[in-house]
């Protein structure tokens, strides 16, 4: 579906034009830049724009096909830069991703969306309302796009890091369960963000690098800015990661601790039994003559040395930590 399009003259919309082919041909004024966006297009609507605007065949094969990593492609003036979009949902506690390819040249810039990811329908708005920076060509709305993007990498940081913390106050707690399952479910989620982001780092890095043609050097600090905040959201990402297999480990560790707890205390009350035991085994075999069967206060002196000798292990296990 394609979701607008506009000529731009001097960082201002003149409306759209009756054909692609029109706005191709009013852009080469040198003044101006045509603005197109398409979400989920089918291949006669690419067609279309992409025809329109002559761009090389590989482009409708980069326009088509999704689920690619993020990167940088140059073909003659026109360069193909792919952005990887996230979305979290806080409900299910997962992350989904989407995609934006971008095709830059000076006369125009063309954004193909695939699947979810950050809100991207107040960038045109909020662009207009900065005429003098949209006036810096499609490398203006690149960073428009690129901004909204990466704000939304960091919001989905700070929501994950909510969810690390919960997991940790939950792995240390008095609790007896084990939380591996939502550990690792919860770690599937970071590495699934951390490879939508970080290999955006390089084909930004080349973006801005000095030399470029066409590049407005008016923009370089506002690439650097986001360059910036991407770095941080890649930092925060590696941390959670980092943090959730120690959290892993620790839980891992607190169930063999809870085990080998439990051992030792099945073990005590085993001895408390087996004193008691053995002594009744040896009294009941039923021979004739055994010390004391005659003696009038054997009996209560039997019960008393098995209460005291029992008493005694149970203090002394329990000073060792096994009751």
């Amino acid at each position: 579906m394609i979701i607008d399009s506009a000529l731009y003259t001097s960082g201002r919309r003149i409306g759209e034009l009756q054909s692609f082919d029109a706005m191709n041909r009013a852009s080469h004024d040198g003044n101006s830049f045509a603005w197109i966006g398409l979400a989920q297009p089918n291949n006669a609507e690419l067609q279309e724009v992409l025809g329109s605007f002559m761009l090389h065949e590989t482009a409708m094969e980069d326009a088509v096909n999704a689920q690619q990593r993020a990167k940088l492609e140059e073909n003659a003036d026109v360069i193909t830069f792919v952005i990887r979009t996230v979305f979290y949902d806080d409900d299910k506690s997962s992350i989904s991703t989407g995609e934006l390819i971008c095709f830059i040249h000076h006369d125009f810039i063309i954004i193909v969306r695939h699947g979810d990811g950050a809100p991207l329908v107040s960038v045109r708005s909020e662009l207009e309302h900065r005429p003098d920076f949209l006036a810096l060509g499609p490398f203006a709305v690149l960073h428009g796009v690129l901004d909204k993007v990466i704000d939304e990498y960091t919001k989905i940081a700070s929501e994950l890091e909510k969810d690390v913390i919960a997991i940790e106050n939950l792995v240390f707690s008095e609790s007896r369960k084990t939380h591996s399952k939502t550990i690792y479910s919860l770690k599937r989620e970071v590495i699934e963000y951390r490879h939508a982001i970080e290999p955006l780092i390089l084909p930004l890095q080349r973006l801005c690098s000095e030399g470029r043609s066409h590049f407005p050097e008016a923009l370089r600090p506002f690439y650097r800015d986001i360059s910036d905040q991407l770095a941080k959201a890649c930092e925060y990402a590696t941390g959670m990661d980092s943090l959730l297999t120690a959290a892993l480990q620790a839980d891992l560790a607190q169930v063999q601790v809870q085990q080998n707890n439990d051992v030792r205390r099945v073990s005590a009350w085993v001895a408390l039994a087996a004193f008691p035991t053995m002594v009744a085994g040896i009294y009941g075999m039923n021979f004739e003559y055994m010390p004391e069967l005659e003696w009038r206060f054997g009996y209560p002196l039997l019960l008393t040395s098995l209460v005291g000798a029992c008493g005694f292990l149970y203090y002394k296990f329990k000073k060792a930590g096994w009751l």
